[in-house]
């Protein structure tokens, strides 16, 4: 497990006595891939500070549909499974675990309790929420400006990336998932995409074969 006190960039900035409380107050936990670990705003799960795997961070709407807001990797901090932390402030989110994933799960009440009394962690922690706010800024930019075969090449890039495969073992659901639409416009895409030559489709499995071409899609 990576040390607690690699997360924080402003270790050296804290006492001795807040260094210990916060380490006193991770502990160490394991989700496999598909464990549901935050619900929404009902929930305050606690600080989650990822050693290794991956989590996503996505809403739904009103009729079930989804959207993936980010996703966080190693030695990233998931703020929002402890929005309680946060006045004022309610976050209609779920996170899920992508892929097994090993974490320290940090007590909310000491971890506001640092915030109140030390201005670089209440600095630290303004910054990873104005980061996370500027990513879903990006993805309303997605949204509202982008055509759907854009930014589906654009996702498929991205997953090729994150998995190191150009292979991805992924259903047009999943896909239709992440990306707040339908389906059958996945599924249009997909086909449209094949056609061109830029991949190759099999029940459960997308091959990229050629990646400059959903790159000059994407863009």
């Amino acid at each position: 497990m990576i040390p607690v006190s690699e997360f924080f960039p402003i270790w050296n900035s804290l006492t001795a006595a807040q260094k210990q409380r916060l380490e006193a107050a991770a502990v160490k936990k394991h989700a496999p891939g598909g464990t549901i670990l935050h619900r929404g705003s009902d929930e305050c799960s606690g600080l989650v500070l990822i050693s290794s795997g991956q989590l996503r961070v996505y809403t739904t709407s009103d009729d079930g549909r989804e959207i993936t807001l980010y996703r966080l990797l190693e030695r990233d901090i998931c703020l929002f499974s402890a929005a309680c932390m946060m006045s004022g402030i309610q976050f209609e989110l779920q996170v899920s675990a992508e892929r097994d994933t090993e974490f320290w799960l940090v007590s909310p009440e000491v971890y506001s309790a640092l915030m109140k009394e030390s201005a670089p962690i209440a600095n630290f922690t303004n910054s990873i929420i104005a980061s996370r706010f500027t990513e879903v800024m990006w993805l309303m930019d997605q949204l509202l400006w982008k055509r759907m075969d854009q930014r589906i090449a654009k996702f498929l890039l991205e997953e090729a990336a994150l998995n190191d495969s150009m292979t991805l073992k992924l259903t047009h659901e999943a896909i239709a998932n992440h990306l707040g639409t339908a389906r059958e416009v996945v599924t249009r895409m997909l086909k449209y995409f094949q056609s061109e030559g830029a991949v190759k489709l099999s029940r459960g499995a997308i091959e990229i074969l050629d990646a400059g071409r959903l790159e000059r899609i994407s863009d």
